[in-house]
């Protein structure tokens, strides 16, 4: 049987794993970014798992010029600095491979690629497989009968295999190492190598398997049409320098034994535990620290996964568990019990609570008990009835101390415990503690769950659920059944933890200035989306039925259309594969179309708008995706979510999810309903009043992220046009077109329109071109136009972005905070996210906290003045109303009046009311 060596290229799994995590980065308490070193170890773990190789070694390039800068000077040049972030990360990978017992193997002056390269041909083909794990398509060119390629897969998907004879198959190749003169034609943007003018990877894979090699087709350049040929006698200089640069070297004297050198051995776990607890992977240091089971996986001998008896520890995790503290957790079971814990609850100033249930919605859930914690390791536990008029008894003994306003209410995710003791007629009153809440205001782009938090703050391992109920899934068990001892030390456990992590957090947020905006905004707001939540709204089912029947008809419709078009009578249109190949070689819309990794035809929807000109099948085709997406996600699901108990549907608003500030929703999630094609809008048709004498009202801020930016940048001419009350993408067409508003064309207002809401987002020359469908030297003078009628946003978005370097983030007017660890980042692309959510952050999440204190003052006065009219949808900038047709005038006026004066700014905030018997009718 063959050994096994397993081939890692660093550099091109570090970089992938940092920027899969760019958006939302994985860091750890001491605000280290571990995206990279986790994604990156990750990678490598598992392929050895998948492998099971009897060899390894990872291949790291070494800072400094290698041979191909001696012979390219500009080889690379025009390549960012490494990220900072990444810097930081390769020292730490680095110690982790050496405590896992891993090869690090460089060589300077060379690339990872050529060190790769010596190993894998290195490696006898009689005795060894070889896998060489990157991302990079250079590598095609070292495929052979024993060497392939492992591509990690992304966002969860299976890593790609990639053999010699599959790569000759997708390049129509008879060699792989025919790969290098594809490359040398082609060019490689990433290392500043030019190729060929107007040759891509498709037509330099056409031209090298017509000829065989670059000498033979330079033999043959009159076989050429007098463009091409006019290109290539133009790069007659570069094709042989490209050629060099582009061979991976395969004979560096690296001075290794695969044989000894690289033979795969245990763990240093002494010297591994350590680093993982620091960088807090604690999934990944269970599968280090667990004890084995009995029946384990057969793993290569001598793998990385089969350790020796001898070098398996017991649990090293630096966290303390509920065995390692002296805990009073006690049972209140019979009435004696609960009233001494009542006592005790009633003279104390604020107490944790958790609610355990039968589920996880709500609204079906049935309490199986509640847990209370007044000190530290002190708790209750008070079970339930199953029996649910016995349930409502004991929960009502409750009903004070729920209800006394000078005692506070500590809780980890209050809403969901609101909400279930609301069906047992219970009401929270008193100052609210979400620990929660909390740490998203801390760290917005964090993780908030208890376990997290837990781990982080207290150093402290909760019990896990599963171990009271089994895994997630079918054979899940329920809370109900779980014995007496074990529940009331999770639920104990539960209520104890929230208390503690209060003091911690709650301290934080004093530091960090942020605690008036946790009891202005998020607190209140928990109670106004209890509500909105469980009032709910009904759904016109048998309108979304007939509307379905249309859309299918439509969808019959368009596939024949389709069909027809393509002259294809079969075609599967869902399938990417006999998409792409009508698209792109049968009708041939582009000469150079993108490949996939897969070697398939691109065919995503940002893909096929570059072609909506091309031909009109690509318009067919993406209405046909359309169609099929609404049926899927709206049609057919919304009415599987219509709760059997109530007859509406309850959608779960998150408050701590988008770290903007604004709020989400799913279970449906009702901000991504589409409305600007007509039938995304027919969807809004079916969410409809409550039967009897309701409407549906809508209230919409007209513009309000542009009114916050002139307030927040006092542009004058900003200032000038709102304050007149012009529509405000006519009048900056107007000033940018240099043509008086009354002559301002569609077109022109449209291209304003783009490049205003564009400016909030701080958007580049090159995405205005794209969503204008402009050329990139027309959007650039268009935002130059923009910044000389507007200089005043141009000093605001700067001002953002420097006061954003020097303080390490930037804040709406409420207060509320966006932290940019990455605004320094020498990495242009790292450092321009960071400067697009300085300049973006403030705004949105100005106009997300401006709809949340209105939100809370319509609560108010809708609950002050007993009215039966209920607020029940939020969406970004709008709030629709379940309204009692007797309140209606009462209700517009009072929606007007808070939504309006929810924020004084120096331009008036306007609202835009509607009625209707239906959401869109009310839009």
């Amino acid at each position: 049987m063959k050994k096994r060596l397993l081939l890692l290229d660093a550099y091109a799994l570090i970089y992938r794993a940092y920027y899969a995590f760019i958006n939302r980065p994985m860091r750890n308490s001491k605000g280290m970014n571990t995206s990279a070193i986790y994604g990156f170890i990750r990678a490598t773990l598992d392929a050895i798992k998948k492998f099971n190789p009897t060899h390894v070694a990872v291949a790291f390039d070494v800072s400094g010029k290698t041979f191909r800068n001696d012979i390219y000077p500009d080889y690379k040049a025009q390549r960012d600095e490494t990220p900072e972030d990444i810097r930081a990360s390769v020292p730490v990978i680095k110690n982790l491979l050496n405590a896992l017992n891993i090869p690090i193997i460089e060589k300077e002056g060379f690339e990872a690629d050529d060190v790769i390269g010596t190993l894998a041909t290195k490696a006898n083909p009689k005795e060894f497989e070889v896998i060489m794990m990157t991302p990079d398509k250079d590598y095609g060119q070292l495929l052979s009968e024993n060497i392939i390629i492992a591509k990690p897969g992304r966002s969860g998907n299976e890593m790609e295999i990639v053999t010699a004879e599959q790569f000759c198959k997708d390049y129509d190749i008879q060699d792989p190492k025919q790969f290098i003169d594809i490359l040398a034609l082609w060019g490689d943007a990433s290392d500043n190598i030019k190729g060929v003018n107007k040759v891509g990877e498709k037509t330099a894979a056409k031209l090298i398997s017509q000829f065989g090699s670059i000498d033979n087709l330079l033999q043959n350049l009159d076989k050429l049409s007098l463009a091409q040929r006019e290109n290539f006698e133009a790069a007659l200089n570069i094709i042989p320098l490209n050629r060099k640069l582009v061979s991976i070297v395969t004979n560096i004297d690296l001075n290794v034994d695969i044989e000894n050198d690289l033979a795969v051995k245990s763990p240093k776990t002494h010297e591994l535990v350590p680093i993982l607890e620091d960088l807090e992977f604690r999934s990944m240091l269970k599968e280090f620290t667990a004890t084995p089971k009995a029946e384990k996986p057969q793993y290569v001998q001598g793998s990385l996964f089969d350790m020796p008896a001898a070098e398996t520890p017991k649990p090293a995790i630096n966290l303390k568990t509920i065995n390692d503290f002296e805990v009073d957790y006690r049972i209140a079971q019979t009435p004696e019990e609960r009233r001494i814990l009542i006592k005790e609850l009633q003279n104390s100033s604020e107490f944790a609570f958790d609610t355990e249930t039968t589920g996880l919605d709500p609204i079906s859930a049935e309490l199986v008990g509640l847990s209370f914690a007044i000190s530290p390791r002190k708790a209750w536990w008070v079970p339930v009835p199953s029996d649910q008029n016995q349930a409502k008894e004991v929960v009502k003994e409750f009903a004070n101390v729920f209800g006394t306003e000078t005692i506070a209410k500590v809780g980890q995710n209050i809403k969901f415990d609101m909400q279930v003791l609301l069906s047992y007629g219970i009401e929270i009153k008193g100052h609210l503690y979400d620990t929660m809440l909390a740490h998203y205001l801390l760290e917005p782009d964090s993780r908030h769950n208890l376990d997290y938090l837990s781990e982080i703050y207290l150093s402290y391992k909760p019990i896990s659920i599963e171990e009271l109920i089994g895994k997630k899934g079918s054979k899940q068990g329920s809370m109900r059944n779980v014995e007496a001892s074990l529940i009331t030390r999770y639920a104990c456990e539960d209520a104890d933890l929230a208390l503690q992590l209060k003091h911690v957090l709650f301290y934080k947020l004093e530091e960090q200035g942020l605690t008036n905006l946790y009891f202005a905004l998020e607190a209140p707001l928990v109670e106004v989306l209890t509500y909105m939540e469980r009032n709910g709204v009904s759904l016109d089912t048998k309108s979304l039925k007939d509307y379905g029947e249309i859309l299918s008809a439509q969808l019959v419709e368009l596939e024949s259309v389709i069909r027809q078009m393509a002259g294809v009578p079969d075609l599967n249109i869902s399938s990417p594969k006999q998409l792409g190949e009508v698209l792109f070689e049968k009708l041939k819309i582009s000469s150079d179309a993108k490949l996939t990794k897969t070697k398939q035809y691109s065919t995503n929807e940002e893909e096929l708008q570059k072609y909506i000109d091309a031909h009109p099948i690509v318009t067919k085709i993406l209405e046909f995706r359309g169609i099929k997406k609404l049926l899927s996600t709206y049609i057919e699901t919304l009415p599987t979510l219509v709760n059997p108990k109530t007859g509406k549907i309850h959608t779960s608003f998150n408050q701590a999810v988008a770290s903007t500030g604004r709020l989400s929703s799913n279970n449906p999630n009702l901000q991504n309903i589409p409305i600007r094609d007509e039938n995304g809008r027919e969807i809004r048709k079916a969410f409809i009043p409550s039967p009897g004498d309701y409407l549906l009202l809508s209230a919409d801020y007209s513009q309000i992220e542009l009114r916050l930016m002139a307030h927040m940048s006092a542009d004058p001419a900003m200032l000038e046009a709102f304050e007149k009350g012009q529509d405000i993408h006519a009048a900056t067409a107007a000033k940018i077109f240099r043509i008086p508003l009354n002559e301002v064309t569609a077109d022109q207002r449209r291209k304003a329109k783009t490049a205003n809401f564009g400016m909030i987002y701080g958007i580049s020359a090159f995405g205005l071109s794209q969503r204008l469908g402009i050329s990139r030297t027309e959007a650039k003078e268009l935002i130059d136009g923009y910044f000389t009628t507007y200089k005043g946003v141009k000093e605001y978005m700067e001002k953002c972005v420097s006061q954003a370097r020097e303080r390490g983030w930037v804040e709406t007017i409420f207060g509320r905070k966006r932290y940019l660890p990455d605004i320094n980042s020498n990495n242009q692309v790292v450092r321009g996210l960071a400067e697009r959510n300085a300049i973006n952050a403030p705004i949105q999440g100005s106009a997300a906290d401006i709809i949340k204190m209105a939100m809370i003052r319509i609560h108010d006065e809708f609950k002050s003045g007993k009215l039966k009219s209920k607020m029940i949808i939020q969406v970004h900038d709008e709030l629709v109303f379940d309204v009692y047709r007797p309140e209606l005038d009462e209700v517009k006026a009072i929606v007007k009046k808070c939504m309006e004066g929810a924020a004084t700014l120096s331009v008036p905030l306007e609202v835009e009311i509607g009625t209707g018997s239906n959401w869109l009718e009310a839009h």
